[in-house]
């Protein structure tokens, strides 16, 4: 195992503070302290990975890092009795690529609990095909269930409804019958959210401007991508005693809101963190996923790439011009012995 080779992508911090990429050749014996090495052997870009891939937001906690917040592969070498030699995992958050060595290398050595089995439905590229986002949008609509809402309160908003998260939230949330009103800055779109569940379309515009603290009331639920003007404004249309969830701040971390849904209507913000989830929910995630996520539709999502088209890609995601999800599918080619 210690003479294992394998081809990363590792940032360093340059001395003005900007994010340098580096493609490199690493050994095990590189990798950071963790009781379980796996054989990486798919991988995807999230919106997070591309802020940390050109250094736009503080994503990276630790220097220099190997990036890459998802992975699925097979368990090389396991000190830990939670998994043994052979086992087929998957790993979303718990500080990929943040504080701790990520996916974007052959190799990855991590803690035993943050694991979890891959699903015996999905194979490693499939369930990267998901990734953090499916994942994430499967908590989102955990919680607006576990809130007591139902397709019979109304109807359903999601924001960023062409993204990774976004998309797969139109799915989940047609799948169980909610009548979904997907919110994008993309009309061309409209056809393909159609064909995921969405049953109306709304300009991203309609939205992303400064709105009234109180709006006609318009959806019971909805997962929202995006913060800013677009949450407050969500926030305000949503009819007495409903929720939206939180998941994103692709317009910015800010929320220009006023209490007036919340003690007027009753409305509820539900704050959804995909990167610290229990073992028990991400376990809830994954089963709903495997469940309500029909292979056809996560096909449509899906668009896969290279190991070496991974920095490209995520400039592209950064600009709006990636729908749906990405997978690295060549993640074990990058493998030298």
């Amino acid at each position: 195992m210690g003479n294992d080779r394998f081809r990363a992508i590792r940032l360093t911090q340059g001395e003005g503070g900007q994010t340098l990429v580096e493609n490199v050749t690493l050994s095990a014996s590189d990798l950071m302290d963790g009781d379980v090495d796996v054989a990486v052997e798919a991988t995807t870009i999230n919106y997070k990975d591309a802020l940390a891939l050109t250094g736009r937001s503080p994503v990276v906690r630790r220097w220099p890092m190997v990036p890459g917040i998802d992975l699925a592969g097979t368990v090389r070498a396991s000190r830990s009795p939670l998994w043994r030699e052979g086992d087929q995992v998957l790993l979303n958050g718990y500080g990929l690529g943040e504080t701790h060595w990520g996916a974007y290398a052959g190799l990855a050595r991590v803690k035993a609990e943050w694991l979890v089995p891959l699903p015996d439905r999905f194979s490693p590229n499939e369930a990267m095909a998901i990734g953090t986002a499916g994942y994430t949008a499967a908590l989102c609509v955990l919680a607006l269930e576990r809130f007591g809402l139902s397709p019979e309160r109304g109807p359903a908003v999601v924001t960023g409804a062409a993204g990774g998260v976004g998309s797969i939230a139109v799915a989940l949330l047609a799948k169980r019958g909610w009548h979904v009103v997907a919110v994008t800055g993309r009309p061309g779109e409209a056809d393909w959210l159609r064909g995921l569940g969405a049953a109306e379309i709304l300009e991203r515009a309609d939205l992303s401007a400064p709105g009234k603290p109180l709006g006609k009331e318009r959806w019971a639920a909805g997962v929202d991508c995006v913060g800013s003007h677009t949450l407050a404004n969500v926030l305000s249309q949503t009819m007495r005693d409903g929720a939206m969830a939180a998941c994103g701040l692709a317009s910015g971390m800010d929320l220009p809101a006023s209490v007036a849904p919340f003690i007027l209507r009753g409305v509820a913000l539900l704050g959804v963190d995909s990167v610290y989830a229990p073992q028990a929910e991400r376990r809830r995630a994954w089963a709903r996923l495997v469940e309500d996520l029909d292979t056809a539709a996560q096909s449509s999502l899906t668009s896969p790439i290279g190991f070496a088209d991974i920095v490209p890609t995520a400039q592209r995601l950064l600009a709006g011009h990636v729908r749906g999800r990405v997978v690295v599918s060549d993640v074990a080619a990058a493998t030298v012995i």
